[in-house]
């Protein structure tokens, strides 16, 4: 009895003593590291490096030069403004030059080499040039400003309302050959010197410098001549000098680089030249009496940051009015300001408010 009363003790005393040993070795076993408790990075320690994004290449595309046409100029400008925003993106300006028979050859040479993600390019006629070159390379992506087209894959286009500025210089015109003005006559003549002929010439540029300037006066004619090139200033300065003599007083100028040719020649006749675009009263202080400004610049920088974040939506076509912050009559500047009598200025105000608010509304036609 003795002897089990003694195992008994041993017994006890063997667990009292291998006890806390069991559970610190379970503890231990407890305590290995898992998923939830491994070591938390400090709390100011800087976010992880996103990834390098995607290079971006782009091809903006010149039909003509650039120098001395402001569309071009614009074009350039607004896509080189985005493009310094984006460390990943590139881009090349290509002049395809004034022979127009080498475009697409030069086009092709272009996209063939691979090298770019879109080409941007702004004339009317260029989707037309790049149909056939679309779908020999069916990768490639385009977009058109100053021009339209839609429900192509490839393509995005933007079209100016040129009906709007046109009339808006028109209405001008108009107001200016029925004045006293110094220079202005009773014939009641306007005069338009074009560069070449092109849909969105005919059927919105000319038609809507017509329709403003017969809006002051029903019975005001339009004289309109045809360079034949964007260059040639002597031709231009011919033109002019038929047109004074005919009883022209106010001439309208879409030619380009030949533009300075009609310059000279209103300045030695005392007579006015109206210019679309962009703002150039100080080319011709006295002579250019009204400026329309597209804001091309503007759409390109919107258009090409849209490119590089992918989000410019292929196959649409948008239709650009002055409500839109695109287009306008430049009003604000000294030379127009000095030149222009207070109550014609008032007059001209009238009629482009309610053009940029969308009270007079002058549709796109169909090009």
């Amino acid at each position: 009895m003795k002897s089990n009363k003694t195992l008994l003790a041993v017994a006890v005393i063997f667990l009292l003593l291998i006890t806390p040993v069991l559970v610190f070795a379970g503890g231990q076993q407890e305590a290995k590291p898992g998923p939830a408790m491994e070591k938390e990075a400090p709390k100011d320690a800087p976010p992880p490096a996103p990834a390098p994004a995607k290079p971006f290449a782009l091809a903006v595309v010149v039909p003509g030069v650039t120098a001395g046409s402001p569309l071009y100029e614009q074009l350039v400008e607004g896509a080189q403004k985005a493009i310094d925003e984006y460390p990943n993106a590139s881009m090349k300006v290509v002049e395809l030059g004034f022979n127009q028979a080498e475009w697409a050859e030069k086009m092709t040479s272009i996209v063939a080499t691979g090298k770019y993600d879109v080409v941007i390019t702004s004339n009317p006629s260029m989707p037309y040039v790049c149909m056939d070159l679309a779908a020999q390379f069916p990768k490639q992506k385009f977009i058109f400003v100053d021009a339209f087209i839609e429900g192509h894959p490839q393509m995005a286009s933007f079209l100016y309302n040129q009906v709007e500025q046109s009339y808006m210089l028109g209405y001008l015109a108009g107001l200016i050959t029925t004045s006293n003005m110094k220079g202005a006559n009773a014939d009641l003549k306007i005069g338009i010197i074009v560069a070449q002929e092109y849909p969105a010439l005919n059927k919105m540029m000319v038609p809507g410098f017509e329709q403003g300037a017969k809006a002051v006066n029903p019975g005001i004619t339009l004289d309109y001549r045809v360079i034949g090139n964007w260059y040639d200033a002597n031709k231009a300065a011919e033109l002019a000098k038929s047109m004074i003599d005919s009883g022209v007083d106010v001439i309208g100028s879409i030619c380009g680089g030949a533009a300075p040719g009609i310059f000279e020649v209103a300045k030695e006749r005392n007579k006015y030249v109206m210019y679309w675009d962009d703002n150039s009263y100080n080319k011709a202080p006295g002579v250019i009496a009204g400026c329309g400004a597209l804001h091309q610049t503007q759409l390109v920088y919107e258009v090409v940051s849209d490119a590089i974040k992918g989000k410019v939506k292929y196959g649409t076509g948008t239709k650009l009015y002055a409500k839109d912050g695109y287009i306008e009559f430049l009003d604000k500047d000294p030379n127009y300001l000095s030149l222009i009598p207070a109550d014609m200025q008032a007059k001209l105000k009238t009629v482009v408010d309610s053009i940029m608010t969308g009270k007079l509304k002058l549709e796109i036609p169909q090009l």
